[in-house]
């Protein structure tokens, strides 16, 4: 697949390699500010299940009660 990229872009070389570093810049851009956005609040990374003390406790966090 790459090959055959490398065959269709027009131009010398060094006009190819600049080339291939746009579309690879604009393929990074359209990752980063569309696609990740977009998936971002899909993912379960962020659901975090750890409970808070309640704030009614009498011991400090770590101790036990005498």
């Amino acid at each position: 697949m790459y090959g055959w990229i490398w065959r269709k872009l027009p131009g010398n070389t060094a006009e190819k390699c600049v080339t291939v570093g746009a579309m690879v810049l604009a393929i990074l851009a359209l990752l980063f500010f569309v696609v990740f956005p977009w998936v971002e609040p899909r993912l379960p990374w962020n659901d975090v299940t750890i409970e808070s003390p309640s704030l009614s406790s009498p011991h400090p966090i770590g101790t036990s009660p005498p």
